[in-house]
């Protein structure tokens, strides 16, 4: 052996540990086993990880976590996974089974195809999946069982998994009900094709809601994208009875009942994420209207420094959480974003310094490090007793979902009193608006005054396609509205036109405006004082308060939405005397 070979065989081997050596170092595995497993594996000439399964040693999941782990790439469980019927397209049958390669979305926009592999580094089958398409495709694996990548590989192959194509197959067809409630082959069914294909559309549209719509002769489908509803399919109303059996099984409702109303909750892996439905069914003259929310944690929450707020709304909210003690309250009608904020703001915060507790209705999006109870109605647990509880839990921080009424409202400021920072929602139009809706509740105005940190009013607002938004001059009454004196100063800005990327709508997106009334000693005394809600608008707007509308104006301005799209959110006729 040269010099140099003897060093290079003494040097350490640099880089990712080896998966069997992971699992030791963690305690998961023996040396003992991972020497067995090496042995059976010169002749099994499979992976170490699916020997290992083999032997019993490991569970699927826990080789697919300590992959994940190990190599940096995002993981996917695949039970109950929906495939979209794009990606199935895109990866044949043979490559897929020779590669053990499962496609899950494929976006047309980004061009980009996301699958699900055993072994991610398979630079190979990347590479000829690839030269199937355009070098342009982006393809993005994610670590996936190896056992479940095969099975639904079988499963799913030979199947047609398109919303029309399973609509055909369902005309020449009859559905046996029975089928739907019992667990089996989910592929093998059309109407449990049909339901997820409703379900992974809807989700890679971008929707929030999904409606389910019986008429006298069809059934309606919307979505609501951006805030508004959109008509996506009419479908006949033969459908509907099998459709709403299955949506009931999977949400975990009675299938009997049908005139009463229930809530349900479903979990899939949609387009190689886990995403989560609230499910509510409510009987109509033409049978159940079915509402789903689709709460997709990873649009759910988002980072404080990514609202879109003006620097100044930014560092006021900041500001307000600065302080140890108090009530912060965010309100507006519903889907205005409430959640959302709120979320946003204890992961601001969410360290292990400090303990956090929620009492939700129910919860929404599972966070680490933080205590999350749902309310329980049946076990006589609202929101009054759930503050009354968290509070011998030691908590720093408390979320109340909403104050709803006076004794919500008693126990969130008797906890705002003992040391604690609460947040909380109410449904009120604006930030000044909040005050006297507490005195309503029974809150005494010194108790308010002294514990009110400060209150965020906020709406949801259509952000302008980039690719399709036109330009035009500001005109007098527009100059007006948007509070601009001299109108050939005024920058340029843009309106609504539509394209295919946004689906010819001319808005993709949506961004939040808020009005942030922070209560410092003026008005503090004056809420102390039981002063009326237009004095302390006109007080909060000496100190510097910007409202709504304005900073609803700002985003006109820097050509973040239209004039049209704001005037539909907030109210302007103020500004021209109306």
């Amino acid at each position: 052996m040269t010099e140099q070979t003897q060093t290079a065989a003494k040097k350490p081997r640099t880089g990712k540990k080896q998966l069997g050596d992971a699992l030791i170092d963690k305690g998961i595995i023996t040396r003992d086993q991972l020497m067995i497993a090496l042995r059976e594996q010169e002749s099994m000439g499979l992976r170490i990880g699916a020997v290992l399964i083999q032997l019993g040693f490991v569970t699927d999941s826990i080789i697919r976590d300590a992959l994940s782990e190990n190599t940096g790439f995002s993981t996917v469980d695949l039970t109950g996974a929906v495939i979209g019927a794009e990606a199935l397209k895109m990866v044949p049958q043979d490559m897929a089974r020779r590669y053990k390669i499962l496609p899950l979305s494929y976006s047309a926009h980004l061009n980009e195809l996301s699958v699900a592999m055993p072994d991610t580094y398979n630079i190979v089958a990347l590479d000829q999946i690839r030269a199937l398409h355009d070098n342009t495709l982006k393809i993005t694996p994610v670590l996936g069982s190896e056992i479940d990548i095969t099975t639904i590989i079988e499963e799913v192959y030979g199947f047609d998994l398109s919303i029309d194509g399973i609509l055909q197959e369902i005309e020449t067809g009859e559905v046996d009900l029975d089928s739907l409630q019992t667990e089996g082959d989910q592929y093998s069914h059309p109407m449990v094709r049909l339901i997820n294909a409703l379900l992974a559309d809807a989700v890679q549209q971008g929707a929030s809601d999904i409606h389910f719509e019986p008429e006298e002769a069809f059934l309606r489908i919307r979505y609501r994208i951006d805030g508004v509803l959109r008509q996506v399919r009419s479908i006949h109303k033969s459908y509907w009875p099998a459709m709403v059996v299955r949506l009931k099984v999977i949400s975990n409702m009675n299938i009997a009942e049908s005139r009463a109303p229930q809530d349900g909750r479903i979990s899939l892996t949609l387009i190689g994420r886990k995403i989560d439905f609230r499910v509510a069914a409510q009987p109509t003259s033409y049978g159940e209207n079915v509402v789903l929310r689709i709460l997709d944690r990873r649009t759910g929450i988002v980072p404080l420094d990514s609202l879109g707020l003006s620097e100044e709304n930014l560092y006021a909210i900041k500001m307000m959480l600065a302080k140890p003690e108090g009530v912060i309250l965010v309100t507006g009608p519903t889907g205005s974003g409430k959640t959302t904020t709120l979320y946003s703001v204890l992961s601001h915060i969410n360290t292990e310094a400090i303990n956090i507790m929620t009492m939700e209705d129910p919860v929404e999006y599972p966070m680490p490090m933080i205590r999350q109870t749902s309310i329980n109605s049946a076990a006589k647990m609202g929101f009054a007793e759930g503050i009354r509880s968290m509070m011998r839990q030691d908590p720093d921080v408390i979320l109340v979902g909403e104050i709803r009424d006076d004794i919500t409202a008693e126990m969130a400021f008797r906890a705002a009193m003992t040391g604690h920072q609460v947040f909380s929602t109410l449904h009120t139009n604006s930030a000044v608006g909040s005050v006297p809706r507490l005195s309503d509740l029974g809150v005494l105005p010194d108790i308010l005054s002294a514990n009110l940190i400060g209150i965020i009013a906020q709406r949801l607002l259509r952000k302008l396609c980039i690719k399709c938004k036109e330009s035009h001059d500001v005109d007098e009454l527009e100059g007006k509205l948007l509070g601009i004196s001299d109108t050939d100063k005024a920058p340029q800005i843009y309106r609504a036109v539509g394209c295919p990327d946004c689906d010819h709508v001319g808005y993709k997106g949506r961004t939040a405006i808020v009005e942030i009334l922070q209560i410092g000693d003026d008005l503090q005394r004056l809420i102390s004082e039981g002063t009326p809600a237009h004095a302390l608008q006109k007080a909060a707007a000496q100190g510097g308060f910007r409202t709504l509308a304005d900073d609803a104006c700002r985003r006109v301005l820097d050509g973040t939405t239209s004039l049209e799209e704001i005037t539909r959110v907030v109210d302007l006729t103020d500004r021209i005397g109306v």
